[in-house]
């Protein structure tokens, strides 16, 4: 006699292998889309967490772009059944290089913020090596059990709607960047300084971050011809004081982060904004041995 009915039966093969796949490529879609789209949108904080990640500051706004438009791509090619195990193998080649690119500069990075999401915060450890492990299984198995893809016009027309898409961005970016108007005035040392006469250099920064504390350091160095130098703490603004007496920067210090943030645009410090009677006429969105001191030099602000 039959016992029981056929619900207890197991799943062809081929059916579950379609579902885990569609539940891998789901999950590798949602974050490569996320991940790519969330640096276009922001590329001036794309470009600083590339200079954080080692990458020299000429070439970090095209790496971040690169980085989004591929990232985007990768997880639109997964996400479609049709261009599934290309996805697969573009986002199993990105993981790779990103954990190799970790594993050779592990020791500097060691502890580095390497958030590639939104809302997830991750750190450079053995915990991103796992994470990325995972992912990199995850995207095998979507590829081995995908169909042959096809159609690769397509595929390429939807990597030159990103292309054109960041680029637009990009544009919209650079030129909220220039002539941007100031406060009138704002308060430094407790006292109105208005920003509407002469040049003025505006250093936003945490007291707690590293390469904040670099460029306060660099900033102080620079032989300024005319400038007034303010700086701005973005969060914890009792410990403002104690940062300038340690790093030496000689500024006057302003609590009006808040308004100022209104006007200039940014995510994470460092930060500086150069001011000429009144309108932005300069951002320095990165600092490393090279900038902002030759733009400044440049433009005549110091020596």
């Amino acid at each position: 006699m039959a016992q029981g009915g056929d619900s207890a039966a197991p799943l062809p093969v081929q059916v579950w292998k379609g579902w885990a796949g569609w539940a891998c490529a789901g999950a590798l879609a949602l974050l490569f889309l996320v991940s790519g789209l969330w640096k276009l949108i922001d590329p001036l904080a794309t470009e600083q967490r590339m200079i954080q990640m080692l990458f020299p500051a000429q070439i970090a706004m095209a790496v971040a772009l690169v980085t989004g438009v591929t990232e985007a791509w990768a997880g639109l090619l997964i996400l479609v059944p049709r261009w599934r195990r290309w996805g697969a193998w573009l986002c199993g080649l990105l993981l790779v290089a990103f954990m190799v690119y970790m594993g050779v500069n592990y020791s500097r990075l060691t502890g580095e913020d390497c958030s590639c999401f939104p809302w997830l915060k991750r750190v450079v450890g053995p915990g991103f090596f796992i994470g990325d492990g995972l992912m990199l299984l995850a995207a095998l198995l979507a590829g081995l059990w995908a169909n042959k893809s096809e159609s690769y016009k397509q595929a390429l027309m939807g990597l030159g709607a990103l292309a054109v898409f960041a680029g637009v961005l990009y544009g919209v970016t650079a030129a909220r960047q220039t002539g941007i108007e100031a406060p009138a005035s704002i308060t430094v040392d407790g006292a109105p300084l208005s920003l509407k006469q002469g040049r003025v250099l505006v250093y936003f920064f945490d007291p707690e971050c590293m390469h904040c504390f670099a460029g306060a350091q660099a900033l102080q160095k620079m032989a300024w011809k005319d400038v007034k130098l303010v700086a701005v703490p973005t969060v914890n603004p009792h410990w403002g004081a104690g940062f300038l007496r340690d790093t030496g920067l000689r500024a006057g210090l302003s609590p009006d982060a808040a308004s100022l943030r209104e006007r200039f645009k940014f995510t994470d410090p460092p930060y500086a904004v150069a001011i000429d009677r009144g309108r932005q006429v300069e951002a320095f969105p990165f600092f490393d041995d090279k900038e902002p001191a030759g733009t400044l030099k440049k433009m005549g602000w110091a020596r």
